[in-house]
């Protein structure tokens, strides 16, 4: 994992609902706020363990409302569904970036063995 690259800029479109960072490694990710609220760093969607793991229905629509700075090695996204309890470091971001086509097709396979659907009740 690639935990030197920092961020050069961050900047959310809400029309598109896409994070966009870009690092000084010249990576630049365009994360949708869908990704990133089921990959949330958040006990809730991670649990405490590999087999706590949640996966989060209904998100299709999902934006970010604000995006706050911690310290200077995260930030905190507020959805619009109100979840905000993930802090999302410059490494987890780089990460989630890296790694954004095998998560999603691992999370749409989970989301259908369960049953469940990305679009809201």
């Amino acid at each position: 994992m690639n935990t030197t690259a920092w961020p050069l800029d961050i900047a959310y479109d809400p029309a598109a609902k896409i994070l966009t960072v870009k690092f000084d490694d010249g990576k630049q990710f365009a994360l949708p706020a869908e990704y990133l609220r089921v990959e949330s760093p958040s006990a809730e969607v991670q649990g405490h363990h590999p087999s706590e793991r949640q996966f989060v229905p209904g998100c299709r629509h999902v934006g970010i409302t604000a995006i706050e700075p911690v310290g200077n090695y995260a930030v905190r996204l507020t959805f619009d569904d109100r979840h905000d309890t993930g802090l999302f470091s410059w490494a987890r971001l780089h990460e989630l970036g890296r790694e954004q086509d095998e998560r999603w097709a691992k999370y749409l396979a989970g989301l259908a063995e369960r049953g469940l659907s990305r679009d809201p009740r």
